[in-house]
């Protein structure tokens, strides 16, 4: 199931991971390990933030993907099922 991650980087504990040089290494990892289909970093109510799409097999994928945004960053992370415009038009074609 394609699902969204959004990650929402505590401020404090993110700058200290950014100073330390760790950042680009943490977020190659889980990247490396994601697979996402795409990722996307900016900014969403003033904090940093990071949104990976991708495919979760298996619901008990959840730990090791989001714990590393929970332990290293002190995220907020979320996880939501989403589609993608074929899935949308597979979806409504089965409504009556």
């Amino acid at each position: 199931m394609r699902v969204l991650l959004k990650a929402t980087l505590d401020t404090e504990k993110s700058n200290e991971v950014i100073r330390s040089g760790k950042m680009a290494d943490l977020m190659k990892e889980t990247i490396d390990h994601i697979k996402p289909e795409a990722a996307y970093f900016g900014t969403i109510d003033g904090r940093r933030t990071a949104l990976l799409f991708f495919d979760m097999q298996d619901s008990s994928q959840m730990p090791p993907i989001g714990e590393p945004f929970f332990m290293e960053l002190n995220a907020e992370v979320d996880v939501c099922p989403i589609m993608n415009g074929e899935d949308l038009a597979k979806g409504l074609s089965q409504l009556g």
